[in-house]
């Protein structure tokens, strides 16, 4: 006979779970930027316990561990909102953006004392790179000044004198074009690399890489377009310790790994060894010596790594224990990312070719759970209508409960952002404290999604707020029709474009009973008027040209049918959201108000566009629990915060 506890019975969704709001705060950080210099290792944590400061970390072998950057500084660009590519370390030096000016410093990593080397000004800046033979740093720069063309931020890369910056203003180097990215030198520095597009592409549309020579002073000669344009994305331009220049393109519907000048790819393959650039500084390959390429491939939703021979294309994909592979930089046969496993947090891992082998340097999560809690991702693909539509099921799971005989789970569909992204199979709390809970979740990658190829993810050009909706209510309904779900209480939820899919479901079909929005978009009119530069003509391919397509933002705009949303929902909104304006928010809950209808309104004042803060973060988890519970009537484990809801008897 078994010596295991025997389960305590309670309803789906009343489970108590040792996953805790405080769990995803007080202990969880954010990783990101990793980078291998001199044989240290960086990168960037953003840390809720500290209102999410971001805080630059160094780990060498010598000294271990330590922060770069002293409080209350916070590295972090806002260069197209969504920023990237923040810091650079060369020579014990870190150049910086500051979150709180937007201007680069340069700081001893001794001294900790920084120096700013850019004007104060109305400017951005992101993507640093040094060119040590002109001891000057380039760097993306947007000049937000009262002369920019047409009321947007005009995009230039700059270089910036490190000598006497405060005698010297930045020089452009490149300008004329809506944005760039990537700008980078030849191992010799004679020769300029770098990504443009303009409107109305976004990166993964559209993207030229361009070359030209310089002369001794860094001047460039004539731009020359290598490779691009057209119906071709090009991701990460890199030059190799030989100095030549390799990237990634989709030409041939799959972003593979070409060298420039060779028309096939090092390793064709039907997967995805890049992703979109929403952010800068964005890597999936590096070299680990001038012969071969270290590399990233998402294939079926899971990532894998994998080495290229240069010499004769051969390659090789590696063992290891990560499903979920971001930032990989490579230094003399030694490498560094952010991997994720099914049950290991995300964490900053170093690969050494010679010895085969990974270590953990740094991980998100300080907790100490036993894996038994969490629920294990399920690749499935379901039929909407024609098509197959990919997505991840996580089944309900905890040791510790079970659920009365009979009784089905609450589901939860996931809508990831973008809406041009994709969800993950790596280990993710956000969705592990709704599993351990007694929830089912199918995180959905519906059409548009990337990591699929390019026909996949441009399914979704015309027909944003149709397809991705039919998707998500498909899935739904599949895991209905294989009793997997509770047809009553199906409920949706979703941030930003995620959002704005989750309250189109909810108000032109009737497959969920309740859904929450976390900065979501409910008029794609004001959306189109009113948004950042990056994103303010995305939304000519995803639904139409602005404003000719008028009558179809319109028709597509949950706030203009409110009288059709009839079922419970909540909404979290930062109040300093600049790409969606709380005034969304705030009409379709006073519009629910006027109908009767439950609705819950959760503000966050010194919030944006994702909530950064220790705070908020607990808060939206334990809210939006608390608003199922009531209005399902299932109890909960633990007292909930005490959202106030209207409507509710």
């Amino acid at each position: 006979m078994s010596d295991a506890p025997a389960k305590k019975v309670a309803p789906y969704g009343s489970w108590k779970s040792q996953i805790s709001a405080d769990l995803l705060v007080q202990d969880s950080v954010r990783l990101s930027e990793p980078r291998l210099v001199d044989g240290c290792i960086y990168w960037l944590e953003s840390r809720p316990a500290e209102k999410g400061r971001s805080v630059l970390v160094r780990h060498c072998p010598k000294d271990g561990r330590r922060d770069i950057t002293p409080a209350p500084l916070s590295v972090r660009s806002k260069a197209h909102e969504y920023g990237g590519a923040s810091y650079l370390i060369s020579d014990n030096t870190a150049y910086f953006v500051l979150a709180d000016d937007q201007r680069i410093y340069r700081m001893n990593l001794d001294s900790q004392v920084p120096e700013a080397i850019t004007p104060e000004g109305p400017y951005r800046h992101a993507d640093l790179f040094l060119d040590r033979r002109r001891k000057q740093l380039l760097c993306v720069q947007e000049d937000s000044s009262p002369e920019a063309i047409g009321g947007e931020a005009i995009a230039r890369i700059v270089a910036i004198h490190l000598e006497a910056p405060e005698k010297n203003p930045p020089r452009i180097l490149a300008e004329g074009t809506d944005f760039y990215s990537n700008p980078s030198l030849s191992p010799n520095g004679m020769r300029f690399s770098f990504l443009r597009w303009s409107h109305p592409d976004m990166p993964w549309d559209a993207t030229e890489l361009c070359l030209a020579e310089l002369d001794d002073s860094g001047r460039p000669g004539t731009v020359k377009v290598v490779a691009g344009g057209g119906e071709e994305s090009i991701f990460q331009p890199q030059w190799s310790p030989e100095g030549e220049l390799f990237y990634v393109s989709d030409r041939n519907n799959w972003w593979n790994i070409y060298r420039q000048g060779e028309e096939k790819p090092l390793w064709e393959k039907n997967a995805e060894f890049a992703t979109p650039q929403w952010v800068f500084g964005m890597s999936t390959y590096g070299f680990l010596t001038s012969d071969e390429i270290l590399c990233t491939f998402t294939e079926n939703g899971r990532w894998h790594l994998a080495t290229i021979d240069l010499e004769d294309r051969s390659h090789e994909i590696l063992e290891q224990p990560f499903c979920d592979i971001e930032g990989v930089r490579c230094e003399s046969h030694r490498a560094v990312f952010i991997g994720a496993g099914a049950d290991r947090f995300p964490a900053v891992i170093t690969y050494d070719n010679h010895k085969k082998n990974f270590e953990t340097i740094a991980s998100s999560n300080r907790s100490r759970l036993d894996s038994g809690i969490f629920s294990q991702a399920q690749a499935i693909e379901f039929p909407a209508g024609k098509r197959q539509v990919h997505a991840f099921y996580y089944p309900p799971n905890n040791p510790d409960f079970q659920a009365p005989e009979g009784e089905k789970p609450p589901l939860i569909v996931f809508s990831h952002g973008g809406p041009t992204g994709a969800t993950s199979a790596g280990l993710n709390l956000k969705v592990q404290y709704w599993t351990s809970r007694g929830f089912a979740i199918l995180d959905v990658d519906y059409s548009g999604s990337t990591g699929y190829g390019r026909k996949y993810r441009e399914r979704l050009k015309g027909l944003w707020g149709v397809l991705d909706v039919e998707d998500v209510c498909a899935g739904a309904e599949y895991l209905v029709a294989k009793d997997l779900a509770d047809p009553e209480r199906l409920l949706i939820k979703g941030g930003s474009a995620g959002g704005y899919t989750v309250l189109a479901a909810l108000t032109f079909h009737s497959t969920f009973k309740a859904g929450a929005s976390h900065y979501g978009i409910g008029d794609l009119t004001t959306l189109a008027r009113d948004t950042h530069k990056f994103e303010s003509r995305y939304l000519d391919k995803l639904v139409g040209p602005w404003p000719e397509a008028e009558d179809t933002y319109r028709e597509r705009s949950p706030i203009n049918y409110v009288d059709q949303l009839d079922c419970p929902v909540i909404f979290f909104q930062g109040l300093e959201d600049k790409v969606v304006p709380p005034s969304q928010a705030e009409t379709m809950v006073n519009a629910l108000k006027q109908q009767g209808i439950p609705v819950a309104y959760i503000t966050f004042t010194n919030e944006g566009h994702g909530f950064r803060g220790g705070d908020s973060i607990k808060l939206a988890l334990e809210g939006e629990l608390e608003f199922y519970s009531r209005i399902f009537n299932f109890p909960l484990a633990e007292p909930g915060p005490g959202i106030t809801i209207e409507n509710l008897e």
